[in-house]
């Protein structure tokens, strides 16, 4: 028998299959959301510059947070990686925008951090995050 505090894999089918890696680990009602690039579902990085990879990470972070009946609102921490922070500021309004869209309002604590480079080496942006899902949504991955 498993203890609700035992971390499990949240792999949603949506999502690419991963290998070596999870989208996500929960243990109790704390979701640890890996780091998402803007991976499509053929495996391939969205075309369409720093907004659109913007908008298909966040919706990759979201779809693992979905999966066990958590919300945007639930998301305590973000970290996003950029290999260009001036593009990143450049289009501050419209990745606010996109940001409003899927999540609301509500701003978790977050944080913006430049690297050289990433695991694709034509992704822009990498997001990570933490969620906190309510007992009463939780679902629990079998």
């Amino acid at each position: 028998m498993t203890d609700s505090a035992d971390p499990v894999p949240v792999n949603p089918a949506s999502l690419p299959a991963p290998r070596g890696y999870s989208h996500g680990t929960l243990s109790g009602n704390t979701l640890y959301l890996g780091g998402q690039t803007a991976l499509d579902t053929d495996m391939r990085i969205v075309p369409g510059g720093i907004v659109a990879q913007f908008r298909q990470a966040f919706t990759n972070v979201l779809t693992t947070l979905s999966a066990v009946g958590g919300r945007p609102e639930d998301l305590v921490s973000i970290t996003i990686y950029l290999t260009d922070i001036p593009d990143y500021q450049a289009h501050g309004a419209e990745i606010g925008e996109v940001w409003r869209e899927l999540a609301g309002p509500v701003y978790p604590a977050m944080a913006g951090i430049g690297t050289a480079a990433l695991w694709q080496p034509e992704a822009m942006i990498e997001i990570l995050g933490v969620a906190v899902v309510p007992e009463a949504r939780l679902v629990r991955p079998s």
